[in-house]
């Protein structure tokens, strides 16, 4: 009994919250999966940048305020210019990149950091 009652209050109580502080831009990167070439991609918030047939527009990039240099959170939205067709909207985490990854057939983007 007093297991079960732990493990309910465990369950109750809410998660904490990490503290994150917003940046100014992203460094994200791109992977021709043809040729195998890699390119850093800088780019402000607000702002979009071309890669090969894609536009790559960031939203908002978020970091853990106590360690800037241990993941980064940013919200985009690729576009494939040739097709006008939104292949990702939402938010990428540096740290696991494949939980939320954009699906294309030639390119892979992804976040490396946020940017001050």
């Amino acid at each position: 009994m007093i297991r079960a009652l732990t493990l309910v209050a465990a369950m109750a109580a809410p998660a904490a919250a990490q503290e994150v502080a917003r940046a100014e831009g992203a460094l994200l990167r791109g992977l021709d999966k043809i040729s195998g070439r890699t390119t850093d991609l800088p780019v402000h918030v607000g702002e979009a940048v071309r890669y090969g047939r894609l536009q790559v527009r960031l939203g908002e990039c978020r970091y853990p305020a106590g360690d800037p240099s241990s993941d980064a959170y940013a919200q985009m939205t690729i576009t494939d210019m040739s097709e006008n067709v939104t292949l990702f909207s939402g938010w990428m985490i540096a740290s696991s990149p494949a939980l939320s990854a954009l699906d294309d057939t030639r390119y892979d983007v992804w976040v490396i950091s946020c940017q001050s």
